[in-house]
C-alpha cells in the first residue's frame, strides 16, 4: 500500500512561540544592560559602580522578563482554556449545529458545500474539540500558550544577552567601557537580528540593520544622558 502521509515538513511557525521569547529576551538583555552600563560609565562612575550596575541590571532584568512573560502568557492560556470549555459545552448541547458551523467555515475557505460538510463530519467524528479549536478558535498545539516555557526562555535569553556587556565592562578600564561595550553590543545585536530572521524565515540583512540601528540610537541617547548629568558615584 502506498504511503499516503507524505514527507514530514517543518515550518517556521512551529518555532514562533519559543523563538519570539528567546530573541526578544536576548535583545532586551543585551541592549538594556549595555545601555545601562554605558550610561553609568559616561557619568564618570567608578569601575566598581559600573560593574554593580551591570550585574544588577542582568539579575533584575532576567527576573522581570520571566515574571512579565509568565503573567502575560498565563493570561493567554486562561483565555484559551475558557474558550475550549465553552466550546466543549456547545459541542455537547448542539453537535449538529456545531457541525454546521464548521461546515460554514470550510465553505468560506473555498470548499463546495457537500465536500465541506463531509470534511466537517469526518473531522468531528475523529476529534470534534480539536477540529473546532483549530479551525474556529485558532488554537493549535504548536501555537498554544505555555507560560512556564515562555518565562524560562525569556529569563535565560535575557541573561545570555546581558553577559557580553558585563564581561567587557569587567575586563576593561572604566574610561574604555562606553566605547568597547557599545562596539560589542552592536556586533551582538546584528548577530541576534540575523539569527532571529534566519530561524524565522525572514530577510536577514533587513532584520540585522533594523535591530542594530535602533540599538545604536538607544545606547547613544543613554550615553548622552550619562555625560550630561554625569557625577562621580
Amino acid at each position: 500500500m502506498a504511503d499516503m502521509t507524505g514527507p514530514i515538513e517543518y515550518h517556521a511557525v512551529e518555532r514562533l512561540g519559543w523563538l519570539r521569547a528567546a530573541v526578544l529576551g536576548a535583545n532586551d538583555g543585551l541592549l538594556s544592560t549595555s545601555s545601562l552600563i554605558i550610561g553609568v560609565a559616561s557619568a564618570h562612575s567608578s569601575h566598581a559602580s559600573i560593574l554593580v550596575a551591570g550585574l544588577s541590571g542582568l539579575v533584575a532584568g532576567a527576573m522581570s522578563m520571566a515574571a512579565g512573560e509568565f503573567v502575560s502568557v498565563s493570561s493567554q492560556a486562561d483565555s484559551e482554556q475558557a474558550d475550549l470549555r465553552r466550546e466543549t459545552g456547545e459541542l455537547r448541547a448542539d453537535p449538529a449545529g456545531e457541525t454546521g458551523e464548521l461546515t460554514a467555515i470550510y465553505i468560506k475557505r473555498g470548499l463546495d458545500p457537500a465536500l465541506a460538510r463531509q470534511v466537517a463530519t469526518q473531522l468531528m467524528a475523529r476529534d470534534a474539540l480539536a477540529a473546532h479549536a483549530r479551525d474556529e478558535l485558532g488554537i493549535s498545539p504548536e501555537m498554544a500558550a505555555r507560560p512556564v516555557q515562555a518565562a524560562v526562555a525569556s529569563a535565560a535569553s535575557f541573561a545570555a544577552g546581558a553577559v557580553p556587556p558585563v564581561l567587557v565592562a569587567t575586563i576593561v578600564s572604566a574610561t574604555a567601557v562606553p566605547w568597547l561595550v557599545g562596539g560589542v553590543a552592536i556586533v551582538c545585536l546584528a548577530f541576534l537580528g540575523a539569527f532571529g530572521a534566519k530561524t524565522g524565515g525572514a530577510p536577514v540583512i533587513k532584520a540585522a540593520i533594523r535591530v542594530t540601528f535602533w540599538g545604536t540610537v538607544a545606547m547613544a541617547v543613554t550615553a548622552g544622558i550619562g555625560a550630561l548629568f554625569g557625577t562621580h558615584v
